[in-house]
């Protein structure tokens, strides 16, 4: 099983809270996580990336065992911790803004 934390404002959207366990089949990569997450929770599906393109949405990262993955290739595999579920994927909304 996977583990995937998405931030609170997903978690309510898909009406879940805590931590997400995904069964996923196949390489474990970006892709075939967020394939299954929109699978499982299709109230998620576009908000993490785009409907058409499957492209992480802008303000979207993603991070595993303290790397920022965000501009990995989509099928590129993932860090063995996270595969084993030692560690969980992170799906976290990026902060923008300066100082005023």
């Amino acid at each position: 099983m996977i583990r995937v934390k998405i931030p609170t404002h997903l978690r309510r959207l898909a009406q879940t809270s805590g931590e997400i366990m995904l069964a996923v089949e196949g390489p474990i990569t970006q892709r075939s996580v967020l394939d299954s997450l929109e699978a499982q929770y299709p109230a998620l599906r576009g908000t993490i990336r785009d409907h058409a393109t499957h492209r992480r949405r802008p303000f979207i990262r993603f991070f595993a065992c303290e790397q920022d993955l965000s501009h990995e290739p989509p099928d590129a595999p993932l860090p063995d911790a996270v595969a084993t579920g030692a560690e969980p994927f992170l799906i976290v909304g990026a902060m923008a803004g300066g100082q005023r």
